[in-house]
């Protein structure tokens, strides 16, 4: 069991090292998603460009927008897992319980 342990803690230790590695690495740049990027881009390559549609909710600060991504996905992953776990459960309810071995019968 002590092993098992082992290999558990450095397991949380790689997922942490992976989120915090690439904040220490490069903390003063700022992150921007790709849409951001993308209308940018748009904005310099075509000045007069005008959108089709406005967006219908905007957030009002970057916190929000990505407090409501992360509620997002995390619903989005409940609702995976919900899925995931009945047809899980469709599967081995369907299959006939193993009976136990019997033993052959003694003269």
């Amino acid at each position: 069991m002590r092993r098992r342990h082992l290999v558990t803690a450095l397991l949380v230790l790689a997922v942490v090292a992976l989120f915090a590695l690439p904040l220490l690495l490069d903390g003063g740049s700022d992150y921007a998603g790709t849409d951001s990027q993308a209308t940018q881009l748009i904005e310099e390559s075509d000045p007069g460009y005008q959108p089709w549609f406005e967006s219908v909710f905007s957030p009002s600060s970057k916190e929000v927008e990505s407090g409501l991504f992360a509620l997002q996905a995390a619903l989005g992953g409940g609702v995976l897992g919900y899925v995931l776990g009945r047809l899980k459960g469709r599967r081995t309810a369907g299959k006939p319980a193993q009976e136990p071995a019997q033993e052959p019968d003694r003269p």
